[in-house]
């Protein structure tokens, strides 16, 4: 399985001789083989131990790229390649890489450019006024509008479970209740708050400017050109693509999006996604709490293994889903999981990334 995917990552010497290449290929590659298959086979039993006892509950995938090859390929709970993953708000990232590419095309002029004027066709809106006029692309995609919308607040008038219930997902959001005292930090950022609703809102944006369904756009402009085959998109009762969340994808096709992340928004050799949007989605733009930090509709956060602290930007889901990167190490993982809504569930992934993962990719000698 993934021995082989290991040997193809590996190169052999170039500076041998002629008359000493075949007898030192066939040395190297007795000790490659030997290196991978004790690599591999390592972080498989680390992985199925782990995994046996509990420690990581309905895990159902676990990819490693390094070097831009699939170093660790493992299936957990009956599935297996082929399966769609449901790492629900993971797909969010995705609806950022749109905009990225939206902007790029001169569909929708800047992050800063006033979301509800996309949504002239919704009005009127209730709550309508200069405060929610003023909410902006970049706004949503930092978790930071003024819409009175927080998923951890039960309370909140745009909590998401609200929103699943409405026929028209759209014309809820738009009449969404702002902020009382709503303020701009020096930096021109609201306050922190995870608002699924935002980023469909966002999705809605992406539709109007691009003169298309969404998820033809994200299939003609992304999927298409990572040559993703299969996908599933969760809608509203009348037929909205629902861009927050719970878009189905396969664990190889989303360790194919955290690779063009890795490459700067390239895809062999073609690039799909602008590098100045990667760059400005991979950066800090809000703190989230004490130990995550916010780009654009993508988290960042500090892990820590016993050879050091690595940063890594990531996705993240209901049920302990991520899909990281590592820059530094130039790798990632992809963790698919269902243990929805459940406590602990990211503070298990993390410790499976901390004490199992990252170890063999960082603790071991090149």
């Amino acid at each position: 399985m993934t021995l082989w995917k290991c040997l193809a990552a590996q190169r052999v010497p170039e500076e041998m001789t002629a008359s000493h290449r075949v007898v030192t290929v066939g040395v190297a590659s007795v000790a490659i083989l030997a290196a991978c298959a004790v690599r591999a086979g390592t972080l498989e039993r680390a992985v199925r131990e782990a995994e046996g006892k509990g420690e990581i509950p309905k895990l159902t995938s676990v990819l490693v790229l390094k070097d831009g090859k699939t170093t660790y390929e493992g299936y957990f709970g009956g599935t297996d390649a082929e399966t769609l993953q449901d790492t629900r708000s993971a797909t969010k990232s995705i609806t950022s890489l749109a905009a990225g590419i939206a902007i790029a095309e001169g569909r929708i002029p800047s992050v800063s450019s006033p979301a509800f004027a996309f949504l002239a066709d919704l009005k009127p809106f209730v709550h309508d006024g200069a405060t929610k006029s003023a909410i902006t692309v970049e706004d949503l995609l930092t978790m930071s509008s003024a819409l009175d919308c927080d998923d951890n607040d039960d309370q909140s008038p745009g909590n998401e479970e609200n929103m699943y219930p409405k026929q028209v997902w759209a014309r809820w959001a738009v009449d969404l209740p702002v902020k009382a005292n709503y303020l701009r930090d020096a930096a021109g950022r609201g306050p922190f708050a995870y608002c699924t609703a935002g980023v469909f809102l966002l999705g809605q944006i992406i539709q109007r400017a691009a003169g298309m369904r969404v998820d033809r756009y994200v299939e003609e402009k992304l999927f298409k050109p990572l040559g993703i085959a299969r996908w599933q998109w969760p809608t509203s009762p009348s037929g909205e693509v629902m861009t927050g969340g719970g878009l189905r994808l396969r664990s190889r096709d989303l360790a194919a999006l955290a690779q063009i992340l890795l490459d700067g928004g390239r895809w062999q050799g073609k690039q799909v996604v602008p590098e100045s949007w990667v760059n400005a989605a991979l950066a800090m733009h809000r703190k989230a709490n004490e130990s995550q930090d916010y780009g654009y509709l993508f988290w960042r956060r500090d892990y820590n293994t016993r050879c050091g602290r690595f940063s890594g930007w990531y996705m993240a889901g209901n049920g302990g889903n991520a899909i990281i990167i590592f820059k530094d190490l130039d790798a990632a993982v992809v963790v698919t999981r269902a243990n929805y809504n459940t406590k602990g569930m990211h503070q298990q992934t993390v410790r499976l990334l901390e004490e199992y993962v990252l170890p063999e990719l960082a603790c071991r000698p090149a």
